[in-house]
Parts: C-alpha cells; structure tokens; sequence
C-alpha cells in the first residue's frame, strides 16, 4: 500500500484539460491578459523574457514555450497538461 500512495498522489497532480487565456512575458505577466499586446510582449521575449500563459488572474509558466512563439500577445485557447505551476501545451489556437 505504501508504494500505490506516492503513485496515486502524483498522478492527481497533473491534470489534462483546456483553457483560454493570453500568452504574455515574465515581466509583464497580468498587465497583459485581455491580449492585445502582440508588440511589447514579442519585444521582451526578444530581450530575453520568458512566455507565460496568463488565465484566471495566474501567471502560468510554460514548460515548452517554442509552441506559443506565434501567439505571442495574443488572445489564445491552449490544449495541455497542468503540472503544479507550469502547463506543457499540446495545441493552441487563437480564440476570441
């Protein structure tokens, strides 16, 4: 029984799903969360911030940021899995 409780809690620590949010940068994390900012959130990525995803008011890091490099500022509806906090997408889309 001691070896099924570490597994079990570990697989509830990870969960599959959908959202819908704004791909945004380190720096700048909430400030831009509405999208819209596709400038100055490629500039800083450029300068070397880091892609976020930002959805329900939380700044969510990105475990494989090269997907979202063509979203970057904008509105999106990402596909993926949620590990504590960071979200290792699967798809992403534009969304309105």
């Amino acid at each position: 029984m001691k070896k099924i409780l570490p597994f079990i809690a570990f697989t509830l620590s990870i969960a599959a799903g959908e959202w819908t949010g704004a791909i945004s940068e380190s720096g700048c994390g909430l400030k831009h969360a509405a999208g819209g900012a596709e400038k100055c959130v490629t500039g800083c990525v450029k300068k070397g911030a880091a892609p976020v995803f930002v959805a329900d008011g939380k700044v969510i890091k990105l475990s494989n940021a090269e997907k979202v490099m063509d979203h970057l500022g904008k509105k999106v509806k990402v596909t993926g899995k949620m590990e504590g906090d960071t979200l290792t997408v699967e798809t992403i889309a534009a969304s309105e």
